[in-house]
């Protein structure tokens, strides 16, 4: 079965540089996806980084791309962290650490590090995605999501998300 956003793009007539066939697992120990993520990875905790474990990275992948984004933002999407140029055979993130030897970006706390869900009021969703990329990517530290996102266009070899959610209280 095609996931739902597949068959949307297709009856839209959007087109993709990802094999359907081909998505890669995201997950975390620290909650279920459609979850709650737990205070200690906010900034009502230590704001630290969970562990995530990655799985079904396709062979001819050249590197691998997390980005944690809330669609719920006030102004729109705020993105919480972004890393690059990951080793496609890593298979687990550390809690509280970057990937080893990948790139972390600036994100829109304007620091390089992950930045917790903290949500001005009501419940956010927060999506930390996967993409394993058929290159490595040339960016500067300093870039933020926009140069990302273009720097990834038209490399993406397969995807996966896993969404959890977060209240202020």
């Amino acid at each position: 079965m095609k996931p739902k956003w597949l068959a949307l793009a297709i009856f839209l007539g959007v087109t993709f540089n990802v094999n359907a066939a081909s998505s890669i697992s995201i997950s975390s120990s620290a909650f279920q996806a459609g979850g709650d993520i737990p205070a200690k990875f906010t900034c009502n905790g230590t704001n630290v980084s969970p562990q995530l474990q990655i799985s079904g990275v396709p062979n001819e992948a050249k590197s691998l791309v997390l980005i944690v984004d809330d669609p719920d933002a006030p102004h729109g999407l705020f993105t919480h962290w972004i890393v690059w140029n990951i080793d496609p055979k890593t298979t687990q993130v550390a809690e509280n650490t970057g990937p080893a030897g990948a790139v972390q970006g600036r994100n829109d706390f304007g620091k390089r590090n992950f930045g917790g869900p903290c949500p001005p009021s009501g419940t956010h969703r927060y999506f930390f995605k996967i993409f394993a990329l058929d290159t490595k990517l040339e960016l500067k530290p300093s870039a933020r999501r926009a140069e990302l996102d273009a720097a990834m266009r038209g490399h993406v070899l397969a995807q996966g998300e896993l969404m959890a959610r977060y209240s202020h209280k």
